[in-house]
């Protein structure tokens, strides 16, 4: 009994902590609608640059709403990344039914030695732009009208130089509903946005499907050549940026959202295992400490829930099993509320926190698959492109 208050009272401290500390999601974390009836003049010209590979028939849902973005001074520029379907076409196709903004297709190039695929693809995107500010988002990512509009706004208002925002994504089926607010939520608690926020924090983090940079200051940071060999390029661009000096902001938004469709454990599975293992900079030993905290923090309490419910301490002291299930109950409470703003963004009960243990499980065999994949394997596979193993180039 005394070994099992001893857990539950770390538990609960290791959970208030988390909860009071990189859980916290303040109000101004979720990007919302910034109602402006005039534009004003002398807002920055942006340049947004999506780079598109095999996306010929997801660009029919999304490229139009980039190109019907209500901004002044606007330009779009889709690059074909060496695509094998009708991704260039398709796009010039869309782009002449929208003929109020500035619009090219550039015709990506094969990446060059010492570059990855999506960063090269970014670069040349950036070379063929004009803009102060360059908006760079995913293919699959369809925008609110005003969305370009309030995060330059904000980004300009507040002083950041860059600004990204993590945009819904769809969450249909069963398998969705389990791992994606779940994705939010595990995201959030390694880059707390608020620590991001803090020039006197070290944290440095982006939501690659919507990242706005200043030109001066992506310059100022070596540009993208800087993260020419990254295979998380948001991640390492925000490291980038913060080292130069910039301040950067990290928020959600319910004004984009994903058009790409998941809906199975393996599509899931596919997202997650590309970049898991890179995320842990391919060591075994971060690896390991990383299922050791996830049992702990999210198997752990719901043992304990189920060893107090069985009645296993019951012919223990009272009082003891009484603190003990306080504690039990106080750790889970601490977990619920924690989850509650991706539940809310997601438009899921709060009943649905409950789940969050199983979707711990679910992560953390994921992991363990990208670690086979990059190590024992030839490396995740993604848009038709080889990973790169630990200690290739």
């Amino acid at each position: 009994m005394i070994a099992a208050l001893i857990v539950a009272g770390v538990l609960l401290l290791a959970w208030l902590y988390l909860f009071l500390s990189r859980a916290r999601f303040p109000a101004h974390s979720l990007l919302e609608f910034i109602e402006t009836e005039k534009v004003p003049d002398g807002w920055p010209a942006v340049s947004i640059v999506i780079p598109a590979r095999n996306e010929g028939e997801i660009l029919r849902f999304s490229l139009p709403s980039v190109l019907a973005s209500y901004y002044p001074r606007l330009e779009v520029l889709l690059v074909d990344d060496c695509s094998e379907d009708s991704t260039a076409q398709t796009a010039r196709q869309i782009g002449e039914q929208h003929d109020t903004v500035a619009f090219r297709v550039v015709a990506g190039t094969t990446t060059p030695p010492g570059w990855r695929g999506k960063p090269w693809a970014l670069e040349q995107g950036l070379r063929a732009s004009r803009g102060e500010w360059i908006l760079f988002t995913d293919a699959d990512v369809t925008y609110d009208p005003r969305l370009v509009r309030d995060l330059v706004r904000m980004a300009v208002r507040h002083g950041y130089q860059m600004a990204s925002l993590m945009v819904l994504l769809r969450s249909e089926t069963f398998w969705d509903r389990l791992l994606i607010p779940a994705f939010f939520f595990f995201f959030h608690l390694l880059y707390p946005f608020h620590w991001v926020r803090s020039a006197r924090s070290r944290t440095a983090a982006a939501a690659g499907g919507c990242v706005l940079v200043e030109r001066a200051a992506l310059e100022g940071a070596g540009g993208l050549e800087a993260i020419r060999d990254a295979w998380i390029d948001d991640l390492a661009l925000a490291r980038a940026l913060k080292r130069s000096g910039a301040n950067i902001y990290l928020g959600a938004t319910v004004q984009a959202a994903s058009f790409r469709r998941y809906g199975t454990l393996k599509s899931l599975r596919q997202m997650v295992t590309r970049s898991a293992f890179t995320q842990l900079r391919y060591s075994w030993g971060l690896l390991a400490l990383t299922l050791a905290g996830l049992a702990a923090l999210f198997g752990l309490p719901l043992a304990g829930v189920v060893a107090v419910s069985l009645g296993i301490f019951a012919a223990r002291p009272e009082g003891l099993q009484l603190l003990l299930g306080v504690s039990i109950g106080s750790t889970l409470g601490f977990m619920i509320l924690a989850y509650v703003p991706a539940l809310r963004l997601y438009r899921l009960p709060v009943v649905w926190a409950l789940t969050l243990p199983a979707a711990a499980l679910v992560y953390a065999a994921m992991t363990i698959e990208s670690a086979l994949a990059h190590t024992l394997g030839d490396g995740v596979r993604w848009k038709g492109r080889a990973g790169i193993k630990p200690g290739r180039s």
